[in-house]
């Protein structure tokens, strides 16, 4: 369990350290290229926000309506074109050179990918131990496995209220108030 538990804080680490130095150059990028073709520099760092946190978003977006089933085209569309863009501003700032196009364009691609990563990757479970490893796991074409429900139960809360002291003499003992006893009629008038 604690090498697990390294591993994730070693992978999440990695993450942070590769997604906050390709973002910084991806933004980087994409302000300077701003700034240099005439616009104020808040712009630029306007710029490189909307385009490096658009393709973030848009990921999640895509995410959510797969899982509610909703048709994600058009915002498939608009997540390559912020791509493009991010990428396009990497290799502008480049050399003009295949290799300074490609190395230019490492952080954003790196970038894209960790997104891509880190928003397909399935939910988090826990590894089972090697002593409780089921059965199953080494069967390749498990068979499905049924469960028959189970029967359904009355869950009504009994409430009991205080039974009130017997009067001298009186040989009646009456149920607690809010009971009913299940041989009599339910139509008594109090």
């Amino acid at each position: 369990m604690m090498r697990v538990r390294l591993e994730a804080a070693a992978r999440l680490l990695i993450l942070l350290s590769i997604g906050g130095m390709a973002g910084a150059a991806a933004f980087t990028h994409v302000h300077d290229l701003t700034v240099a073709h005439g616009q104020p520099n808040w712009i630029g760092w306007a710029n490189a926000v909307a385009v490096e946190l658009m393709t973030i978003y848009l990921g999640l977006e895509i995410r959510v309506r797969r899982r509610a089933g909703r048709p994600v085209g058009f915002v498939a569309v608009l997540l390559v074109g912020f791509a493009i863009l991010s990428l396009a501003a990497q290799v502008a700032e480049a050399e003009p050179s295949v290799w300074g196009w490609i190395v230019a364009a490492v952080p954003s691609l790196a970038f894209l990918a960790l997104v891509k990563v880190v928003l397909s990757s399935a939910p988090v479970t826990i590894a089972a131990t090697d002593n409780e490893a089921p059965a199953a796991a080494n069967d390749p074409d498990p068979a499905p496995v049924t469960v028959d429900p189970e029967p359904v139960q009355d869950r009504t809360p009994v409430v009991y209220a205080p039974v009130p002291a017997s009067r001298p003499g009186s040989s009646t003992v009456l149920p607690p108030l809010g009971v009913v006893h299940p041989a009599r009629s339910t139509g008594v008038a109090r």
